[in-house]
């Protein structure tokens, strides 16, 4: 990956429903760095990542990379990312390694096997149960296991705790740091506490 992948914002605006979530927004984030959004619910928090994701556009600004806006460089930067959202997006009637080997056929496949992906988020032996049959937080780091077998510089994340217990979000924040250690990005919400001690992180809290 080259070292000069940069992530910003400039002037971002977004209104909805005739409400100013946030105006005049900016920031700029590396690789190995972590953007963390905070704010309270209906702060934009969800509106912000779905406009990184290219899925929304700003009321007014850009979000750029490398100096590109993302909307004119289309599949050309979607291939550098990979979103989570609050819904985990696996399939219930698939077994974990279906899941994962679906993922990794439709993204850029990393060297990572699923099976190896499901290891590293603490479901080995689960392989081959089916989905629906997993607790929610087997569900999530299933989830989150995804990132894992895509090559992406990227990962957008909106509120990846969800259902994980103390255990479960220690191993997830682990993957966070490696990722970003490996020259990867971060951007992400969330309710409880994000402990990424080697990474550099900018917060922004939208409710300020």
């Amino acid at each position: 990956m080259p070292s000069t992948t940069t992530l910003e914002a400039r002037d971002l605006e977004c209104i909805r429903d005739d409400r100013t979530l946030f105006s005049g927004l900016n920031f700029r984030i590396e690789q190995g760095q972590a953007l963390l959004l905070e704010g309270r619910n209906g702060s934009g928090k969800t509106s912000l990542l779905r406009i990184l994701c290219g899925i929304r556009l700003p009321d007014a600004g850009a979000i750029t990379w490398d100096g590109s806006d993302i909307n004119r460089l289309g599949a050309d930067y979607h291939e550098h990312i990979a979103y989570v959202g609050h819904r985990d997006g696996v399939k219930l009637d698939l077994t974990p390694r279906e899941n994962l080997a679906m993922a990794r056929a439709l993204g850029k496949p990393s060297e990572l096997t699923p099976d190896a992906a499901l290891d590293k988020v603490d479901l080995f032996g689960f392989e081959d149960v089916l989905t629906r049959n997993l607790s929610a937080g087997q569900q999530r780091r299933l989830a989150l296991a995804r990132l894992l077998v895509t090559d992406s510089v990227l990962w957008i994340l909106d509120e990846p705790f969800t259902s994980l217990d103390v255990h479960g979000i220690q191993v997830i924040e682990s993957l966070l740091e490696a990722h970003t250690a490996n020259g990867g990005m971060l951007a992400v919400t969330s309710h409880h506490a994000v402990n990424l001690n080697t990474t550099p992180v900018q917060r922004i809290n939208l409710s300020a």
